[in-house]
């Protein structure tokens, strides 16, 4: 038999369900997708050594310095490529710095011993400068950053002491023997003056220095916790410490003012850095901690923009002056390095528009993103709007406020209900519980179940009250059931026997203004008659 060819196959109506969605996938944040636009690679593979500290040159050929055991590490280029080793020490090296010019590496060790090299040649020659005032491990190594001051670096290590050298000379300046009660493990120069620097130890102190007054520290404030990291934000006048699982940003220029704290990490915070975002302009202050992530704050918003997870914890962190690549050093050796993908020259140069100019610093708003019905937001618009004239206006009806002892009475919690009632010593409500509870036929129930302190609250408010003309007739009743039902009771308490003195006493002096109204009354009345005639 010849199947029908003018009907469909299959005749049955697709099923909704398995349509695909018109809905959009929700779009990350602008900062999101640059952050997510670095691409992640490993330019040290694991061993056992920490990457304690990293640097970038500042000059236009950014150049990458890694402590890394005895050396460190050179890295270069576009990407990144190695370069030959520096063999800064015989021990463990720390904290390479570069000076404003790039030329010169600084580099500090276990043995307290502080070498300057080349880092402008592909091969490196020995030690130029040998620096050697310190006892202990120097873990802070610092050129200066502004003014453009090539002679000068200033130390700092565990035996706590602190130096500002001449380095053409290899002689201090001066040198602070007790800067600190701890380990110095933190220091940086300011961006706006090339005298002033900033430590921070595990004493849990930060102090601000000015090479031009010499030992003396013209500024301290304490961070709370064991200071790993201290850095200047671009103005030059806040300050960013690290140390636990905080961050906080004072306020120098204002005398040490706590400006704001974040606590977004699990554990210790090691390392901060700036970054650069190239497509906005703006500046964000990151943070590397123990916890393997990397978060980026907003610090003119005063917000986090954006979590990174690394696999190991992290020591250390650095972004490049061009903001293109990121770097984070691992205590398992590994140094994890983002590159930013490139864009067209178009893309590019419209990302460079409006960047340059006196506002650098300056965090601009990002552009408001178009609400779709997918979001909830989008049905709470219009609700602050003011109605204008001609508007239909629904009202909200308003939440009627219920009193406790209402709530209880439709529990029908009577006794609870009653005591709630006198504990807030309101009459009108006191007796519109009592009349309630009447009506339902459970007052002299209650009565009987209050103890010792509920009947003392119950007799100190017929003492108050009972007199009155509203509720008299009232309440005199109530106070006669209530001292016929707990006669007993009042005969053994000394509380509640004072309190029927007092009620007592108020019922006599009631009476006794009563009788003198009544004489008056008697007096009145004919002269009211004589005058009516």
């Amino acid at each position: 038999m010849a199947a029908d060819t003018s009907k469909p196959f299959f005749p049955a109506a697709p099923n909704p369900a398995l349509l695909p969605s018109g809905r959009k996938p929700s779009r990350l944040s602008p900062e999101a997708s640059y952050w997510r636009s670095f691409r992640a690679s490993e330019l040290t593979p694991a061993n056992e050594f920490n990457v304690t500290h990293l640097a970038f040159s500042p000059s236009s050929a950014p150049t990458l310095a890694a402590s890394w055991s005895t050396s460190v590490l050179l890295f270069s280029g576009d990407p990144l490529s190695p370069l030959p080793r520096i063999p800064a020490s015989q021990d463990v090296a720390f904290s390479p710095s570069f000076r404003s010019d790039g030329s010169l590496l600084a580099v500090g060790d276990k043995k307290g011993v502080v070498r300057v090299f080349r880092a402008d040649k592909k091969q490196s020659s020995g030690a130029l400068r040998t620096l050697t005032a310190h006892t202990a491990e120097t873990r802070v190594v610092r050129y200066p950053v502004a003014g453009g001051d090539k002679v000068h670096l200033f130390t700092a290590g565990d035996d706590a002491l602190l130096a500002y050298w001449d380095v053409p000379s290899e002689t201090p300046v001066f040198a602070a023997p007790a800067a600190h009660r701890d380990y110095i493990r933190a220091g940086a120069a300011s961006p706006a003056d090339h005298n002033i620097f900033a430590t921070g130890s595990y004493d849990r102190i930060v102090k601000l220095w000015d090479a031009r007054m010499g030992k003396t520290s013209t500024l301290s404030f304490s961070h709370g916790e064991l200071v790993e990291s201290v850095l200047f934000l671009p103005s030059g006048g806040l300050l960013a410490t690290a140390g636990g699982n905080v961050v906080r940003i004072w306020d120098v220029i204002g005398g040490g003012r706590l400006l704001h704290s974040v606590e977004s990490h699990v554990k210790t915070v090691m390392a901060l850095a700036l970054a650069k975002m190239t497509n906005t302009g703006e500046t964000r202050l990151l943070s590397a901690g123990s916890d393997g992530y990397v978060k980026s704050f907003d610090y003119g918003e005063l917000k986090l923009t954006h979590s990174m997870r690394y696999p190991k914890e992290l020591l250390s962190l650095a972004c490049s002056p061009c903001g293109t690549v990121l770097v984070a050093g691992s205590s398992k050796g590994t140094i994890y390095m983002g590159r930013r993908k490139k864009k067209s020259t178009g893309e590019d140069e419209e990302e460079g528009k409006g960047v340059g100019g006196e506002l650098d610093w300056a965090p601009t708003k990002p552009e408001k993103r178009r609400l779709a019905p997918s979001n909830y937001r989008y049905f709470l618009r219009g609700q602050n709007a003011k109605a204008k004239e001609g508007d239909l206006v629904i009202e909200k009806p308003k939440k009627v406020k219920v009193a406790e002892h209402d709530k209880l009475l439709r529990k029908f919690r009577h006794k609870d209900a009653l005591v709630s009632a006198l504990a807030r010593n309101n009459p009108r409500s006191i007796v519109a519980v009592m009349e309630e509870l009447v009506s339902r036929r459970k007052l002299v129930r209650c009565i009987e179940n209050l103890d010792t302190e509920e009947l003392v609250l119950l007799l100190l408010f017929l003492h108050r009250n009972a007199t009155l003309p509203r509720y008299a007739r009232f309440l005199m009743g109530v106070a006669n059931k209530v001292l016929e039902m707990r006669a007993e009771d009042i005969r053994s308490d000394e509380n509640l026997r004072g309190c029927v003195r007092n009620l007592k006493r108020m019922a006599a002096e009631e009476i006794q203004i009563q009788h003198t109204l009544q004489g008056i009354q008697g007096m009145i009345s004919p002269m009211l008659a004589l005058a009516s005639r």
